[in-house]
């Protein structure tokens, strides 16, 4: 339905933001507001996301960001915590999987020191400053989403049985909350007090402060105190105790880091993503082969069954390769060059068939290397709705209660001077491990993104990155300006639902709100990187506004098709600049009721 929009485009020259939850952008407006920058924004909003949102994301996650300051180069930050020191593949001793709840696939918690970092070297506040909207909703209370009640009473078993933090957080009355009320975290709210009081005796120097901050959290109180939580054995969502492999060491030996984004031209524009470490190349990957197949020149006339096919065809593709090939570039030998190389495209290309949809994992061979190929787990050995596309949290296994699904967030923001960051927050769920119940928050459980076979390029050793499904985007023109942010939540389908907005925004589709609401799409014939790693062959799941006609053509084509409910497909964000008139442009679709953008 060309020219749709379920609401405006904002379009302002002072400053935008756009994330998954409107507190969120609220907070982000405030700080622009009040004199800051992008990157204070940015912050701001990524601690407020922590509170209103714990069950996407929290603390104890992490949080990949991509930005350009201004006059400066596209950069990654990466907040994506190592596995502990003593995490081998010998730890996991008669699994064949690492479990995806529990202490025993946490990772270092990375959000924290990455905010900070950001906040440091680019920002202009102090840390009481950016922490402060995100404080006073943890003290008063935040307003408890459909999604954070719905989690909350599956997993309210398991709270009041096991896990006794967790239910003194989120079942303060002994039942779980209603849609619509307000839910505190006092807890939470005096750990960030603490932090901020620390930074302050430091004295009036905002980086000195900072730099107190990052100490507090990852050598003081904060670290000891996730020490002495996981020095015993800690119930999983079934009861049994689990020994775990994090400690107060792996967080102080940690902190996170700049590096310089992956990049692919596509046509006049530059889109940058993070290393292989993350999914983000398998998006310059498909717009490769989007380019071979003329794929998004159509856009303008809507959804064709052409235009699903071949999407859909050369995600499999190269989902296949991140499987096959991706991993920390730190500890395995990732062929990026040959992988995102445009006669590589041209070689993978001629494997789409238009006529027909292929039902095979088809990893490449890049320099000739025999690729790595992944067990198949089929739904039926591990129940579970892959239709939304979000990570799976097993908590309650054979307690009665369906397997729950964590996602993730997203912020994308963009000021005055053309500064742009993009975002994309996530772990730490409250349906991950116990809460801490002086922090105020659980930890993460990444490691179930780590292979336990040693051939796999994402396989398990020590202070390792997983390969993270968390995946921002930047878009710059050819003279290197930023022009785009855009991302969603959504696990192993950010990288569908942001590259079919993308080939509409840089083929001709002008307005961010059509492209965002376009109906959405995506596949999960590949193995999904969260646990229990199911994979579903020949699937393909659309939204209904596809059209009837489409549906039809693409079953015909040999697609297994499933129609999820309307507007359930992704929750994109995105903020745009065009730097010649400085006009900003921002926007953020309906799905989930809750995605909002902010601007003037």
């Amino acid at each position: 339905m060309p020219g749709f929009t379920t609401r405006p485009e904002l379009r302002g020259d002072f400053g935008m933001v756009a994330s998954t939850h409107w507190l969120a952008s609220a907070t982000g407006m405030s700080v622009l507001e009040r004199g800051g920058n992008a990157f204070d924004a940015a912050v701001a909003a990524g601690f407020t996301l922590q509170v209103v949102e714990p069950h996407l994301n929290g603390p104890g996650g992490e949080v990949p960001v991509l930005f350009q300051a201004r006059g400066g180069a596209p950069r990654v930050l990466c907040g994506q915590g190592v596995s502990p020191a003593a995490a081998t593949i010998g730890a996991f001793s008669g699994m064949d999987r690492i479990p995806g709840s529990g202490v025993l696939a946490a990772t270092v918690p990375g959000s924290f020191d990455a905010w900070m970092l950001l906040l440091r070297d680019h920002g202009t506040m102090t840390v009481r400053q950016v922490l402060d909207h995100a404080i006073g909703l943890a003290e008063r209370g935040y307003p408890v989403l459909d999604r954070i009640a719905a989690a909350v009473e599956a997993l309210a078993p398991v709270f009041s049985r096991h896990w006794a933090g967790s239910a003194a957080l989120y079942l303060p009355h002994g039942t779980a909350p209603a849609a619509g009320s307000r839910l505190r975290n006092p807890a939470l709210a005096a750990t960030y007090r603490r932090i901020v009081s620390e930074a302050e005796t430091v004295g009036s120097d905002r980086e000195t402060q900072i730099e107190a901050a990052r100490r507090s959290w990852s050598q003081g109180f904060v670290a000891e105190a996730v020490g002495a939580f996981l020095s015993s054995p800690v119930p999983n969502g079934l009861g049994e105790p689990q020994q775990a492999l994090l400690t107060a060491q792996d967080m102080a030996d940690w902190s996170a880091t700049y590096e310089d984004p992956v990049s692919v031209t596509h046509g006049a524009h530059t889109v940058h993503k993070t290393g292989p470490w993350g999914q983000g190349p398998a998006m310059l990957q498909q717009l490769r082969t989007a380019e071979v197949l003329g794929i998004g020149s159509d856009v303008r006339e809507g959804v064709s069954a052409d235009f699903v096919h071949r999407v859909t065809e050369a995600a499999k593709l190269a989902f296949a390769d991140r499987e096959a090939w991706y991993g920390d570039p730190d500890f395995t030998d990732v062929p990026l060059k040959e992988l995102l190389s445009a006669r590589y495209a041209a070689e993978r290309s001629r494997l789409v068939d238009d006529a027909r949809a292929c039902l095979d994992l088809r990893p490449g061979s890049p320099g000739g290397r025999a690729p790595f190929e992944p067990p198949s787990y089929l739904p039926g050995d591990a129940p579970g709705d892959r239709t939304t596309g979000e990570p799976t949290v097993r908590n309650a296994a054979g307690s009665g209660q369906a397997d729950l699904r964590g996602d993730t967030c997203h912020l994308d923001v963009v000021d005055a001077d053309g500064n742009m960051v993009s975002a994309t927050p996530s772990g730490g769920w409250l349906s991950s491990s116990p809460v801490i119940p002086e922090l105020g928050f659980p930890l993460g459980t990444r490691a179930q993104m780590f292979w336990l076979d040693p051939a796999s390029p994402n396989a398990l050793s020590p202070r390792r990155r997983p390969r993270t499904t968390l995946s921002p985007t930047l878009v710059c023109r050819e003279d290197g300006e930023a022009v785009l942010a855009i991302g969603t939540p959504g696990g192993d389908q950010q990288d569908q639902w942001t590259t079919t907005a993308l080939l509409r925004v840089l083929n001709g589709v002008d307005n961010l709100q059509e492209a965002l609401d376009t109906p959405m799409f995506h596949t999960n014939a590949f193995p999904s990187s969260f646990h229990p790693r199911e994979t579903v062959p020949g699937d393909l799941v659309v939204e209904p506004r596809v059209g009837r006609d489409v549906i039809a053509e693409l079953s015909r084509r040999g697609h297994r098709v499933q129609v999820a409910q309307d507007w359930s497909l992704g929750r994109l964000a995105a903020v745009a600049r065009d730097p010649e008139s400085g006009e900003l442009r921002s926007a953020a679709d309906a799905r989930g009721n809750q995605n909002y953008a902010s601007g003037r």
